[in-house]
């Protein structure tokens, strides 16, 4: 399941999040942070994914060190991916809109 990364209404700056709306689901901030942070490991790893394999197109497997090409295609591709918001803003976005299934095996219990 791939996941347009590149719709996301996610801020691309830093802001401020309301620890109130954040806790609002789980009636913990620090659960909240932890659920935040682990889709943020998943979104990046995703993230990761995708460019390797954009840039893979370009890998050139020279052994010649004095020779460095520049490709403007993969600059692009470069550029583009760091203009994105970074995952912990993503995760925490999609966190806020109930994007995110998550449970607590401890609560299950209970």
């Amino acid at each position: 399941m791939s996941v347009d990364y590149k719709k996301s209404n996610a801020p691309s700056t830093s802001i401020t999040w309301d620890k109130n709306e954040l806790a609002k689901d789980t009636d913990n901030i620090y659960e909240s942070v932890v659920v935040c942070s682990k889709r943020a490991n998943q979104i990046n790893a995703e993230l990761k994914d995708e460019l390797s394999k954009k840039l893979q197109e370009f890998a050139s497997y020279t052994d010649n060190l004095e020779e460095v090409f520049e490709n403007r295609e993969q600059i692009e591709i470069s550029r583009f991916y760091e203009r994105l918001p970074k995952a912990v803003s993503i995760a925490t976005q999609e966190f806020l809109d109930g994007k995110v299934y998550y449970r607590n095996p401890a609560k299950d219990k209970e």
